[in-house]
């Protein structure tokens, strides 16, 4: 009887007791009634976060429990209901350009509640993380990002530079109003964006012009980079015709010049041989013309005569007398003729000066 006894007294304290628990993404928030004057506690939202994952006890009847999902939450305004808005109906954001013209744009806002500040969006706001974001997510949401995308001008969404400074802004706009009120949002993404179909049909063309201009530039900008390009080739060739032309022009100049530097040494030489053999003649003459010169000259008749029969033939008109042959007075013909020969020349050489 004793064990069952003290079992029955352990467990009085659990009677009356509930179990709240958290899931892996939920935090927990109590909220304690105003019964029995306030003997559990102040009444009201507790400030106390119950972390995720876990199971608690507390009084029945006295409490009441509400859990938050602090995982990252989509909020997805879109015009086609087949890509998971969180409409069954159309719900794009709907406004006028800076210019006036009529767009609809798709738009997601990434967000999630802060674990921190979850009693305090249970105390203003709602009682799930699906109430506050039907009652301040998605409020804020459509009339921030609207009033920041209107400043576009129309032709400006089709630039994805811009639209991206647009999404940026918006999301520091938004963390501005809800941070403060325990929502941090994560990102805005602009997503299809629709004009009237009159007008999209004349930015389509005006677009299609641009490009068509733009490649046309392209192409004129190629087709004078082509051209450039086979100028310089051309120039190159050019350049390379003129240095080869220049290098055949110099060999042959050097070769000219060889050859011309040859056939003047050649020319030297054979001048300066003319001229040795003429001093040697000249010398050779000038021997010739002394006593020297006449004895040679009679040796040479009398080895010209050595032996010569003489014949000595009849003269006169009667064929009757004899002629004779005086050598000794051929030999002095010949010697006076060779003095006479000599004679202009001696005149013509210069006198040696007297020692």
């Amino acid at each position: 009887m004793r064990p069952l006894l003290w079992l029955l007294l352990l467990s009085l304290p659990l009677v009356g007791c509930t179990c709240h628990s958290t899931h892996s993404t939920e935090v927990g928030v109590l909220t304690r009634r105003a019964a029995l004057g306030g003997l559990l506690g102040k009444p009201g939202v507790q400030p106390e976060v119950y972390a995720p994952g876990a199971t608690y006890l507390f009084p029945i009847f006295l409490t009441d429990w509400h859990t938050f999902d602090v995982s990252l939450q989509n909020l997805s305004m879109v015009r086609d209901v087949k890509k998971g808005g969180d409409r069954s109906h159309e719900d794009d954001l709907f406004f006028k350009t800076i210019d006036g013209n009529d767009i609809r744009v798709d738009v997601t806002v990434a967000w999630a509640v802060d674990p921190k500040r979850a009693p305090h969006l249970l105390n203003k706001v709602g009682e799930s993380t699906e109430q506050v974001k039907e009652k301040l997510v998605r409020p804020a949401c459509r009339s921030i990002v609207r009033d920041v995308l209107n400043s576009l001008r129309s032709e400006e969404f089709y630039v994805s530079e811009k639209r991206f400074a647009k999404a940026a802004e918006a999301r520091d706009r938004l963390a501005a109003v809800l941070e403060p009120e325990g929502i941090m949002v994560r990102q805005v993404i602009l997503g299809e964006h629709h004009f009237n179909p009159e007008y999209e049909k004349v930015i389509r063309d005006k677009k299609l012009a641009e490009q068509n201009s733009e490649r046309m530039r392209s192409e004129a900008r190629a087709t004078a980079e082509q051209v450039k390009s086979e100028l310089q080739k051309a120039k190159g060739s050019v350049n390379q015709t003129l240095a080869a032309a220049q290098g055949a022009l110099d060999t042959a100049k050097l070769s000219s010049d060889a050859q011309l530097f040859q056939n003047q040494k050649q020319a030297e030489a054979l001048v300066a041989e003319k001229k040795a053999h003429a001093q040697g003649v000249r010398k050779q003459n000038e021997a010739l013309a002394g006593s020297g010169g006449r004895a040679l000259v009679k040796l040479k008749i009398a080895e010209a005569l050595a032996g010569k029969d003489l014949v000595f033939l009849p003269g006169g008109k009667s064929g009757v007398g004899l002629q004779t042959l005086n050598v000794n007075q051929l030999l002095q013909a010949i010697t006076a003729q060779q003095a006479v020969q000599a004679a202009p020349a001696a005149a013509e050489k210069p006198a040696e000066p007297a020692r």
